[in-house]
């Protein structure tokens, strides 16, 4: 496994990374420790290198000053399951600046209803951003859950929005 670990204006984050693309991508942390943490147990022997993601730092980067950008990187999807994928697939799809409802989600997938259980896989999503399950809200436009905190998911919505 490669890794990295940079800052942003929002603090921390750490990258991970397979042969069959990125394994985790942690949400900012108040420090590189803490990020560090998130991402020490994938891997026995996990090497340090930043090159290993091309221009995805610098995406991310730019994420975190507000900037639009696309994040089409390939995922190691390994140890999940084929709902948590569909789920994933369709949140993946959400605009920039954009909400969608879990029940929206749902009915991407086909499966109407399954609101409840679409944020159950989102809070088991280990690419956030690059699957921006923070653009995913209740259906009476209430933030829902995110496990970084609403405070966080706030921030990334404000960003999106160019409030921030």
């Amino acid at each position: 496994m490669n890794y990295s670990i940079f800052a942003t204006g929002f603090g921390w984050i750490a990258v991970a990374g397979s042969e069959q693309g990125l394994s985790r991508i942690t949400l900012p942390q108040p420090n590189r420790e803490k990020a560090l943490a998130y991402i020490a147990g994938l891997a026995p022997q996990p090497v340090a290198d930043s090159s290993f993601f091309g221009d995805l730092i610098l995406r991310l980067q730019g994420y975190f000053k507000g900037e639009r950008v696309n994040f089409p990187d390939a995922l190691d999807l390994t140890g999940t399951t084929t709902f948590q994928q569909a789920v994933w697939k369709a949140t993946r799809t959400i605009p920039y600046g954009e909400t969608r409802a879990y029940g929206w989600v749902a009915g991407e997938m086909g499966v109407p209803g399954a609101g409840r259980a679409v944020g159950q896989a989102l809070g088991r999503n280990r690419f956030p951003i690059v699957i921006p399950c923070h653009r995913v809200v209740g259906s009476d436009g209430s933030l829902g859950g995110f496990s970084n905190g609403l405070e966080t998911k706030r921030r990334l919505l404000a960003l999106e929005s160019g409030v921030m």
